[in-house]
């Protein structure tokens, strides 16, 4: 049998390209693999020259099946994950191999718990999405706080804000995914239970500032129930649009009337589409990042509150998906099935691991 090693698709990415960089920078060699060969070779080169590459495309699934085997550790970029993420994770579960993604697509991540996840288990592979910026550091503040507030916590709140021009920092494929998930059904945890939810806002006081935050479906959703059995309700919050959240929660109430018209869908891949082609590299913004999460008793009372801070979010996605890649790929991961953070790594290792990328409490 072959020797388990770290598969990164999509290496020639914006997003890829930095975690083949982090990974080469803790001494891993990972299989490069991607569409363009010439491209792949490439990066190879500037890692050092000597790491494997090999070409594998979501339109040929075979492609991407024989480059993952038994035991190796899947890091997909490939996004859109909606359009395009299947490939990747049917891969990982036919081998029962690890799966980590960079996705912050709320349907996509919904899809991972609630189609995926039991196929993945049957077969012994590790889904763990989401494994990025978005939405590792609040999954690790909200298990944080929740710890710290005892049993008696029954909700948690969880923000994510930026400091920095995000909009020109943004990745074509940031884009692009941005642009697909603006008609996608969004979600919370309420009663016990995941439910529909558009255009919830809320305000959060982040260093002094009054930050606002829109509702966004997550993976903190899926992963901090069951390790918490008291908890009631899960709300996760954006906050990159500054003054505009208010504004695009009202939009957002009007999504489900949007997505239902005719055509409206197929315009919107059409430009997200555009987007991939001539988005261009993004601009080298200085980018700072804070999550904030607040456990809650039954009356409302907050009990406690944990900030993280980092940096670029696009640096932090990177290096905490080399983290995880190197340290499944030398010590496993804890369960199979879809995994959230905490639960693959547990918390003190995953503490750890958001330091070494740079996001600390």
């Amino acid at each position: 049998m072959a020797t388990p090693r770290i598969v990164l698709f999509g290496a020639t990415g914006f997003t890829g390209r930095l975690t083949a960089e982090a990974l080469a920078a803790r001494g891993a060699r990972p299989l490069l693999a991607g569409r363009d060969e010439t491209r792949l070779t490439a990066l190879a080169d500037a890692l050092g020259g000597d790491l494997p590459t090999a070409v594998a495309d979501v339109g040929r699934p075979e492609s991407v099946r024989k480059i993952v085997g038994p035991g190796d550790v899947l890091i997909s970029t490939v996004g859109p994950f909606v359009r395009w993420g299947e490939a990747a994770v049917a891969a990982a579960t036919e081998a029962g191999a690890v799966y980590l993604d960079s996705t912050g697509e709320p349907t996509f991540i919904k899809r991972i718990f609630q189609r995926y996840g039991p196929a993945a288990a049957a077969r012994g592979a590790a889904l763990i999405t989401a494994f990025g910026y978005d939405y590792v550091p609040g999954n690790l503040a909200a298990a944080l706080a929740l710890g710290k507030a005892g049993p008696g916590a029954v909700r948690v709140d969880v923000g994510y804000f930026v400091d920095g021009a995000m909009a020109r920092r943004a990745s074509g494929g940031t884009r692009a995914s941005a642009l697909g998930m603006v008609l996608d059904p969004m979600y919370g945890f309420r009663e016990g239970r995941i439910v529909p939810e558009h255009g919830r806002t809320r305000k959060f006081l982040v260093d002094g500032h009054v930050r606002h935050g829109l509702s966004i479906g997550a993976s903190e959703h899926f992963t901090l129930p069951p390790a918490h059995p008291g908890l009631r309700e899960v709300n996760v919050y954006l906050g990159w649009l500054g003054a505009l959240t208010r504004v695009a929660g009202v939009l957002a109430k009007a999504t489900p009337v949007i997505a239902a018209l005719p055509g409206v869908r197929r315009a919107t891949e059409a430009l997200a589409d555009r987007v991939l082609r001539t988005g261009g590299a993004p601009a080298g913004e200085s980018v700072s990042s804070h999550v904030v999460a607040e456990a809650y008793d039954g009356e409302g009372r907050r009990l406690t509150t944990v900030r993280l801070a980092g940096g670029d979010p696009y640096e932090f996605t990177a290096g905490v998906l080399a983290w995880a890649a190197t340290t499944a790929l030398a010590e496993g991961v804890h369960g199979t099935g879809a995994l959230g953070p905490v639960d693959a790594f547990g918390l003190d290792a995953l503490t750890r691991g958001c330091a070494e990328a740079g996001m600390r409490e």
